[in-house]
């Protein structure tokens, strides 16, 4: 199979240091990163498995919410929830629960179980009219379910999915129109009705990519159907139609540039954040904690050049797992969940002109 080619973006920048940084002694190390409109939250790992809230503008901590009695497995912010027109922050956890946090009462204001069984939770989701959450659960015996809650009832499931998946359900994320994306580590991804209680009717569509699938998302797009990128345990990257057709598959460490400018040689997925026409942010890192900002020409399509927008260097001393892209302030934020030492830092590096913002033209 032909290499993939790197080519260095014609606006590409590079950026040698972090404009703020937030040494940390804590033992426990980042699971996930959110955003609320002042504030950045993150969700630790044990021994703490609190979720701690950062001023934005400084990255000063200003608040901790426990968290879940044992792991922490997912944090995201949703626009509104059983109601409430207001962000608030969303967690799933080991101890089987899924709660929606209110960080002005420094406590959770709703908390999903199922009727008090410690199924531990991988993943969740909220639709986006805010009345459906969704919750993907670790194998256990033979048995891998999705839950589903009103969070306006949450004390037990509206319904379980327990056959969509037979290994842990690693990813969950609503379309429009009541339809789930989930994926495994069995390999497979699938799109579901999750207003179906018959489960033999739920699922839309399958695919087996025959690898353990680590993270997954919608290619969002105004102009056409939505596609689907996603990413396995063993550094390939992949992207599928919106009935979950192959597209491209690929080793995402291939692609590297080399010349008198730059050099770049990607060790790692971060993750991929989807922009608003449809283009796919693709961030990757080092194994000495640099990052890079990557797109590909034409997802749809394999052995399509891929660009090189950024490097951010000098950040971390180890591999970076956790990132967010600040889309409303224009910045990076991320976090390295490795390294326990001080030198682990929660950082942005803010693109201080206009140059600094254009790879959302690509």
């Amino acid at each position: 199979m032909q290499n993939p080619v790197l080519l260095e973006s014609p606006q590409f920048l590079s950026y040698p240091l972090p404009t703020r940084s937030l040494p940390s002694t804590s033992q426990s190390y980042v699971l996930a990163i959110a955003s609320l409109p002042a504030h950045y939250a993150t969700a630790r790992s044990t021994p703490s498995n609190t979720i701690e809230i950062y001023d934005k503008a400084s990255l000063q901590h200003i608040q901790t919410l426990r968290g879940h009695d044992t792991a922490t497995t997912s944090l995201k912010t949703v626009e509104s929830i059983a109601g409430f027109n207001r962000q608030s922050l969303v967690s799933s956890g080991h101890d089987g629960s899924v709660k929606v946090w209110d960080d002005r009462s420094n406590s959770h204001s709703i908390k999903m179980t199922n009727l008090g069984k410690h199924n531990a939770l991988l993943c969740c989701d909220v639709s986006p009219d805010g009345f459906t959450v969704a919750a993907g659960t670790d194998l256990q015996g033979d048995d891998a379910n999705i839950f589903f809650w009103d969070p306006r009832q949450p004390a037990t499931p509206l319904r379980t999915h327990g056959s969509t998946h037979s290994d842990d359900i690693t990813v969950l994320q609503f379309a429009p129109n009541n339809v789930l994306l989930s994926a495994s580590a069995d390999g497979l991804l699938c799109l579901s009705n999750a207003a179906e209680d018959d489960e033999d009717e739920a699922v839309q569509q399958v695919a087996n990519w025959g690898c353990s699938v680590s993270q997954a998302g919608f290619m969002a797009s105004s102009s056409v159907p939505p596609r689907i990128w996603a990413s396995s345990d063993m550094e390939t990257f992949s992207t599928w139609s919106n009935e979950l057709d192959p597209l491209q598959s690929v080793d995402i460490r291939a692609p590297s540039v080399h010349n008198r400018n730059c050099t770049w040689v990607t060790d790692y997925l971060v993750t991929c954040t989807s922009q608003p026409n449809g283009d796919l942010a693709i961030f990757t890192g080092s194994n000495e904690g640099d990052l890079a900002l990557l797109s590909n020409s034409d997802l749809s399509t394999q052995n399509s050049p891929w660009l090189l927008h950024k490097i951010w260097s000098n950040g971390h001393t180890g591999v970076v797992r956790s990132l967010l892209w600040d889309e409303n302030n224009q910045k990076t934020a991320w976090t390295l969940n490795i390294d326990t030492s001080p030198r682990k830092r929660n950082m942005d590096w803010e693109d201080g002109h206009e140059e600094g913002k254009r790879f959302r033209a690509y």
